[in-house]
């Protein structure tokens, strides 16, 4: 499973309430309307991700698809059909975005995360010790390992997903960003 990553933040005249409801019409309309491979999408609001409008508030939709040719038709859907209206109000609202590919290394997809430990693999620790040394901690958390796919995006490279506090061993040294989620309706 990838997934697109979605940072994006709010024009400054647009309020919150407004803002959240542009992102969940156009969500709803994606999943009434699913492109090939598209498998289902989430945005939660969050602060403090340097990436993210600087660190301010601003919003993380992650969508879900089988694979890469699943990217191309997602991208070609967001724009046209019954998607076009919603994705142009959203769209027509954001002050700026950023956005990177994931790809699903351990656990299981959430749908509704209440946090990210955003990190990146600590210098001297090869791929395979840091999956070995996290794939317990995934495991007791019921979480999901994202991994940064072909260094694209600003981000960290990895992104544990939890519904509740993780601890990461040393030498992993996390930001650790709360969700509040906004898609699926809560």
């Amino acid at each position: 499973m990838l997934a697109y990553v979605f940072w994006h933040w709010k024009r400054p005249p647009i309020g919150e309430p407004d803002y959240e409801e542009r992102q969940r019409s156009f969500h709803a309309a994606l999943r009434a309307s699913p492109p090939d491979g598209f498998i289902r999408s989430s945005s939660a609001a969050l602060a403090g991700a340097s990436w993210a409008c600087d660190g301010g508030p601003s919003y993380e939709d992650w969508y879900f698809v089988q694979d890469y040719a699943a990217l191309g038709h997602l991208n070609e859907a967001a724009i046209s059909g019954s998607r076009a209206a919603p994705h142009q109000g959203a769209a027509s609202a954001a002050a700026g975005g950023t956005a990177g590919i994931y790809r699903l290394w351990l656990g299981d997809a959430l749908r509704r995360p209440r946090l990210a430990c955003w990190f990146s693999r600590p210098e001297g620790v090869s791929y395979f010790e840091l999956k070995e040394r996290l794939a317990p901690v995934i495991g007791r958390a019921s979480g999901a390992l994202w991994m940064r796919q072909m260094t694209l995006g600003p981000a960290r490279e990895f992104c544990l997903h939890a519904e509740t506090a993780v601890e990461l061993p040393p030498p992993f040294a996390p930001l650790t960003l709360d969700l509040r989620p906004v898609w699926p309706d809560p």
